[in-house]
This record gives C-alpha cells, structure tokens and sequence, in this order.
C-alpha cells in the first residue's frame, strides 16, 4: 500500500500570538492582520524541492507534485476556513534559471485563525520511508519564548546605487530603441544577522508595522508584500495588481500633494496599466467573468502610495491556485512587457540571481484553495556557520518618461520596512 497523508484539524481556544509557536531558526507563518497560519515547531512531513533544470516549469512540476500528494490524503476537517486542513507553505524562484529552489513545505502542526476562530491540524505520513521527517506530530501546541532582540546591518550588494542607475539608462535605451515597453530593475543589500538569531522577532515586527501587507515566512526567505498574486477560495478567483509608486509625505499637505501626483502621473498610470492588461490575459483561460475596477485607486501603506486594481473571476476549470500561480508569474509588476523581452533584459543588466525575491510565495490547500503574494519588500536569510547571512532587494518599473535617481530613490523607499526591522 502507497503511503498517504493523514490530516486532522480541530477548532481550540482562541490564540493571541501565532507566531510565538513557531519555530525561532527556521520560521514558516503567513499572516495578515492576525490572522493567518504557522507551523509549530520544526517538524515537517513532506518538502517538495524543484531545483533549476529539473522541470521545464517549476511551478507547473510543483503544482502536479501537490496534486498527486494531496489527491490520497485522508482529511478530516469539518471547519473548511481558509489554511484549515492539509495546507503547504511555498516559495518559488522568480526565474527559471535561478539557482535557488522552489519549495513547498508540508508541517506536521499547524495552528491558524481566521476571523475569531483557531484552529490545530495535525498531518502525518502512513509512510516511515527515510525521505520523511521521521518526525510525529507532538500531542498539544506548545510556545517557543521569543529569544532576545537583536540587529542587522547591511549596504550596498552586488548592485552599487550607481551602477543601478546606469542598468535604468540601459533599460530606457532598450525602451527607446522599441525592444521592450516596461521593465523591472532591482538592487540587493547584503549583510548579516548573529547566528542563533530568533527570526520570529523579524516576522512580527513587519506584521504589526504593516499590518495591510502579508508577512511571510518560508523556507529562509522572510518578508511584508503589499502584492497579492492570486487568492482562491472556492472556487473565486481575485487578484491585486499594484504598479505605480510614491513615498508618502512628511506633513499631511506633502502627503495630498504625493497621492494626487501619482493619481494623475501618466507614466505611473501607464506603467499600472501595462501590468493589469497582463494579468487579464493570463487569467482568461482558466476563469469566467473575470472584471477588474475600471479606475486604480490609491493604495495607502505607512511610507508609500501604490496605485491599485482589484481583479475577480470564478474558476473555470479543475485548476487549483498553484496552476494559476504558473499562469500569471511573472507579472508585468515585477518583470515588465513584453515578457520574454523583459526577463532577458533582467538577466543582463541585473548582477545576481533573484533566487525567489519576486517570485510567488503563499500556501495551498488539498482543494487547490490557496492565498499568493509576490515576495516583495523581502530578505533571503541563510545561515552560514559565525552568522546568518542576509540579501535583500527592491526594484522598480522602468518605462519611458524614467528617471535613474527618482527609481533609485524608489528603491530606498521600498527597502525601508525591512532595513527598519532589521535595525
């Protein structure tokens, strides 16, 4: 007999702090306004790692992996809320070709909430094959204390301000010259954090300072995106596509003044369009009335403004959100237009491997239900024996009308949550 997941959820008592079950060194939590889920501890069932070259499209290889997985699991769940059940934390690559994985990690024990009401599943394999954990789930939850404060430095990466600014100069030649319309450039800080540092502290700090955004830990890679990739939940299918930057004002009149310049900024309004009309195309086969707003409204966050569109649709077909997860990455928000033109682009005048900053992060459930964001506002944290090392990015759309020092100084803006936090 194959082996198979077995998977229980229980409703408990109402919890105040998922995160302090969560496990300080390798934290996996998906959080928004307190709500959300975390793995208890370190036990994990099941990890499906994709490395480069091993599939021509990861994601459609993680998505047929999870499909298979789920599809004998035994699930007893009489709660149905959204992370109840057998549910996987995932991150994935922004390239193909990036030498980073993409993973999707099943935890023996997971604890959620979702509007007043928590909850406790246990997952386990009827399988002892050494390729598992070996790991049972432990009988009750219990609290890990948040180890001490701690503070990280980083500067310049492997893409000075400088040499960023001439990447954008390049890119408008390539705009100008008609090869592309839109790209996304990024730039990366590296520095570290003492080893043994508890991770949760960063987590908690970017979920209570930008509670609007999803706080994410999984697999290393810790962050707030203000970006939703892709929600389904019964077989609704909504998005929102962000595109279009300010940095909010230092007094109130500064701050009207910041919002009604992106309101009626052509460039931005442009750069926002592109990535809608991009989105529309890669959900139209796979859903039914799909609409979006017809106008973006402005997204207010505590240090910028975006300007946003909400997308909504009915699922058409037997897919789950990791197959629309394939569909819609990369976006225009994050790559540019044309699709290939720009990803090129990227990798010639982008000194390092993205590894996942960009790319899709989320969960998904056994039903193919599952909440995505775009690993935005991120840092990859890797320990490396004396300390952890850390590399953050941001970036920004390049379109004609760009200017190199205003996108650079939107970079500074976008690294602000995670180097406050990490200070």
């Amino acid at each position: 007999m194959s082996s198979r997941l077995v998977v229980e959820t229980c409703e408990i008592d109402p919890v105040e702090d998922l995160l302090a079950y969560a496990d300080p060194a390798r934290p996996l939590a998906w959080l928004r306004r307190g709500d959300g889920i975390v793995a208890v501890g370190d036990g994990v069932v099941e990890t499906i790692r994709i490395p480069a070259g091993a599939a021509p499209l990861r994601s459609a290889a993680i998505a047929t992996a999870w499909r298979d997985l789920a599809q004998d699991a035994e699930i007893d769940d009489e709660l149905a809320l959204p992370g109840s059940g057998l549910v996987a934390f995932g991150a994935l690559t922004f390239d193909e070709d990036s030498s980073a994985d993409s993973v999707l990690v099943v935890p023996a024990l997971v604890i959620g909430r979702h509007r007043g009401r928590t909850w406790l599943t246990r997952i386990r394999s009827t399988s002892t094959s050494t390729s598992h954990s070996g790991l049972e789930p432990q009988s009750d939850a219990s609290t890990i204390g948040y180890g001490p404060h701690w503070a990280g430095t980083v500067g310049p990466g492997a893409q000075s301000p400088q040499g960023y600014q001439d990447s954008v100069r390049q890119a408008l030649a390539r705009i100008a010259d008609g090869a592309l319309s839109k790209v996304v450039l990024a730039r990366d800080l590296t520095g570290s954090i003492p080893a043994g540092s508890d991770l949760r502290r960063l987590v908690r700090a970017l979920s209570t300072g930008y509670p609007d955004t999803w706080a994410f830990a999984v697999d290393g890679l810790i962050g707030a995106s203000p970006e939703t990739l892709v929600t389904v939940q019964q077989r609704t299918v909504t998005a929102r596509v962000l595109a279009g930057t300010i940095g909010r004002g230092a007094d109130a009149d500064a701050d009207t003044a910041a919002s009604a310049h992106l309101a009626s900024s052509t460039k931005d309004l442009d750069e926002h369009e592109y990535a809608v009309q991009s989105v529309l195309a890669s959900l139209r086969p796979h859903t039914r009335a799909l609409a979006a707003s017809e106008q973006p409204f402005l997204l207010k966050l505590p240090n910028l403004f975006h300007l946003a569109t909400d997308v909504e649709g009915e699922l058409a077909d037997g897919g789950s959100s990791l197959d629309l997860v394939g569909a819609l990455h990369p976006t225009a928000a994050v790559a540019g237009t044309p699709t290939s033109a720009a990803i090129a682009a990227i990798r010639e005048l982008e000194p390092f491997d993205r590894g996942r900053y960009a790319g899709p992060v989320g969960w998904v459930d056994a039903a193919g239900n599952g909440e995505w964001a775009i690993a935005l506002r991120c840092a990859q944290f890797t320990p490396r024996g004396t300390d952890i090392a850390v590399t953050a990015y941001a970036g920004a759309g390049i379109v004609a009308g760009s200017d190199p020092e205003s996108e650079l100084l939107e970079t500074r803006v976008k690294f602000r949550p995670l180097v406050d936090a990490l200070a």
